[in-house]
């Protein structure tokens, strides 16, 4: 009974300055402007410490980066996580690729869809879950130039809707 609670007062000591819950690092705005989002999945990664600490102070970059299925492995590839500032020799490579986590079922389902052809894996944001990283990958089709004035003409026609309706409910017009 003392062994448990020892153990348990360790694990609160551990995670004592850790916060809970999700931050976002960064997020990739142009993707879903570029891509039509067809599904989306959550992978863990696999960082360096001197990637990490740069990470806390929010220095990233998803803007090129993609995903690639190789060798039953998923790998990110183009992500720019800036160096370490008070790192030294063992500063990382800031666009080096990276391993991503997943489970061998959703890399295998992954596989096939990308071999069935016109879809990507964008990253779609990075982000801290109770401490570790993990990144947002969504498999999409590319948009074409027409289909990103609809979707920007149907993104403001809702706004003035929103808008007009707004100020019918405050007796306005």
């Amino acid at each position: 009974m003392n062994d448990a609670r020892t153990a348990e007062k360790k694990i609160a000591r551990r995670t004592e300055g850790r916060s809970t819950g999700r931050s976002l690092i960064a997020s990739n705005r142009k993707a879903r402007h570029d891509y039509a989002i067809l599904d989306t999945y959550e992978a863990g990664i696999s960082l360096t410490g001197t990637e990490v600490k740069s990470l806390r102070s929010g220095r990233a970059s998803l803007v090129d980066g993609f995903a690639t299925v190789s060798d039953d492995e998923v790998w990110l590839r183009n992500v720019h996580i800036a160096e370490y500032a008070e790192g030294t020799w063992t500063n990382h490579a800031p666009r080096r690729v990276r391993k991503l986590l997943l489970h061998r079922g959703e890399i295998e389902r992954l596989a096939g869809r990308l071999h069935e052809g016109g879809l990507a894996l964008i990253p779609l944001s990075l982000y801290f879950v109770d401490g570790r990283v993990k990144v947002e990958l969504g498999l999409g089709r590319g948009k074409k130039e027409y289909d990103k004035r609809q979707t920007m003409a149907k993104r403001d026609a809702d706004r003035e809707l929103a808008v007009y309706a707004g100020r019918r409910a405050k007796g306005m017009s």
